[in-house]
C-alpha cells in the first residue's frame, strides 16, 4: 500500500525579492526627474511595513505605483500588499503599506471547503497554524487540487510547498 503524499498551501513573501524591489524603487525614485525636489522616499518600517513619503498625494501614489511595478517584476504577488490612501502628516503625505503573510483561519476554512466540495474524494485538508496541509494516497489527486486552487481567485496569495 503506498504511503500518503502531501503538500502545503502557504501565503508567504519572499523577503529577499521584496527587499530587492524596495531598493530598486528607491533607486528609481532618487534618479527620476519627476521625483526631484518633492521629498519622495520609500523605506522599510519594521518587519512587515513600508513607509512612503512625498510632499503631495499624487507623488505618494506615484511612489507606490513604482514599488508595485518592481514587486511584479520580481514575482511578488500584489495580494500581499495592504496600502491605505495617503494621509497628511505635517507638511508631507505618508502611506504606511503593510505586507500580509499567512492564511487566516477563515480563509483556510474557505480553501478546505473548496477542496472537500470540488476536489476528488479521499483528499484531506487540515489547518496547521497559518498554512494548510493537503494529503491523499494518490499524487494525481494532489495535482488536481493544485490546478483547482490555481483556477480560483482568492483575495490572498497562495503558494504550494513541500510536495512529497
Amino acid at each position: 500500500m503506498p504511503s500518503e503524499s502531501s503538500f502545503d498551501i502557504v501565503s508567504k513573501i519572499d523577503r529577499q525579492e521584496a527587499d530587492n524591489a524596495l531598493n530598486q524603487a528607491a533607486k528609481e525614485i532618487s534618479t527620476r526627474f519627476d521625483f526631484r525636489g518633492v521629498g519622495a522616499s520609500i523605506a522599510w518600517s519594521g518587519e512587515h511595513g513600508v513607509e512612503i513619503r512625498a510632499n503631495s498625494e499624487e507623488r505618494a501614489k506615484a511612489v507606490l505605483d513604482v514599488f508595485k511595478e518592481k514587486l511584479v517584476k520580481r514575482g511578488v504577488s500584489l495580494k500581499h500588499l495592504d496600502a491605505p490612501d495617503p494621509r497628511l502628516s505635517g507638511k508631507e503625505y505618508r502611506i504606511s503599506v503593510t505586507l500580509k503573510e499567512g492564511i487566516s483561519q477563515e480563509n483556510a476554512k474557505k480553501v478546505s471547503k473548496i477542496i472537500r466540495d470540488e476536489g476528488p474524494s479521499g483528499v484531506r485538508a487540515q489547518v496547521q497554524g497559518e498554512e494548510l496541509r493537503v494529503s491523499s494516497k494518490k499524487k494525481d489527486d494532489l495535482q488536481a487540487i493544485i490546478s483547482l486552487l490555481k483556477s480560483k481567485d482568492f483575495d490572498f496569495a497562495v503558494q504550494f510547498t513541500n510536495y512529497r
